[in-house]
């Protein structure tokens, strides 16, 4: 081979190289977008505080169940009050998991999801950092979603914080072993470990509708405090409407209302219905208000 055609083959190859060595850059430049977002966000110490709130309740319910029974009796004093399974907790600590995961999810899993993604866009505006992250070749579509994958896996890290905690907590305090189901049929604690997990999943996949929600509000206010109350204050009222009677026919649409149904991954054979139901109402949430965020953040004027 000539001089020439060899200078002419190693330009060729070349040009098939620069689209692959785009594309690597590109993706590291995403990994490295979404490994800062995330640093940033779990390092701040409004994060560490909330996580921190989330493992203190299942220690907190752990030793309140330990104290009232400490002398025989029930928890509740047989009358059958507090979250599903509290009931069954002196029988094997496994059952605080899926309690605790049911005390904290109406309020302090989704105000914590609340807090992380509505300070996501209005803090940086409010702290006049968001200007300087769409200089870099971040692009805001590209900006927006990493703040979403940031937040949903704040939801996976803050269910799974109260799972941890609960399974410690009970094991410390009550016995373990083979467990009952609610349909009343005995399954190993390897697998009650195994539908622990699960419900933990479940838990935290029914927190992105509310992560969605949380993201279009902070785009649409430069303050985050506003963003983080607003946020909090829309998952309040939504769970008082999810109770009224008279709103029956609304109800099964709002992003709360099949938050429960985990407690069907403790029926022998699943009970999917419901499951499935959630998963889809959340994915909806997801959609239109992560479509709505976008719209609004990439025709938002950036001043700060």
């Amino acid at each position: 081979m000539s001089r020439a055609d060899l200078s002419a083959s190693q330009g060729r190859g070349e040009l098939r190289d620069r689209p692959q060595t785009a594309r690597t850059r590109r993706t590291t430049f995403r990994a490295t977008l979404l490994r800062n977002e995330l640093l940033t966000t779990f390092r701040r110490w409004r994060t560490l505080a909330l996580l921190a709130v989330l493992a203190a309740v299942p220690v907190l319910v752990g030793i309140a169940v330990k104290i009232e029974t400490g002398d025989g009796a029930s928890p509740g004093g047989g009358g059958g009050g507090g979250p599903a399974f509290i009931s069954q907790i002196t029988n094997n600590g496994l059952f605080l998991v899926f309690t605790a995961l049911a005390a904290t999810l109406p309020f302090f899993l989704p105000m914590a999801i609340g807090v992380v993604a509505g300070d996501a866009i209005a803090g940086e505006a409010n702290s006049g950092t968001l200007r300087y992250l769409l200089v870099a070749p971040a692009g805001r579509g590209r900006l927006l979603l990493t703040k979403y994958a940031t937040v949903v896996i704040f939801c996976l890290a803050a269910t799974l914080v109260v799972a941890v905690s609960a399974l410690t907590v009970g094991a410390l305090l009550f016995p373990l072993g083979d467990l009952t189901t609610i349909s009343g049929t005995q399954i190993s604690f390897a697998e009650g470990l195994g539908r622990a997990l699960l419900i933990a999943l479940a838990v935290a996949a029914s927190l992105i509708g509310v992560a969605a929600l949380g993201l279009f509000v902070s785009t649409m206010t430069g303050s985050g405090i506003a963003a983080m109350a607003t946020t909090v204050g829309l998952l309040i009222t939504v769970q008082i409407l999810d109770q009224i009677p008279q709103l029956h026919a609304l109800q099964p649409y709002f992003f709360s209302h099949y938050w429960l149904s985990f407690a069907d991954l403790m029926r022998e054979p699943v009970y999917w219905d419901d499951l499935t139901k959630n998963l889809g109402l959340q994915a909806l949430y997801a959609a239109v208000f992560g479509s709505a965020a976008w719209a609004r953040f990439t025709a938002k004027d950036i001043t700060a």
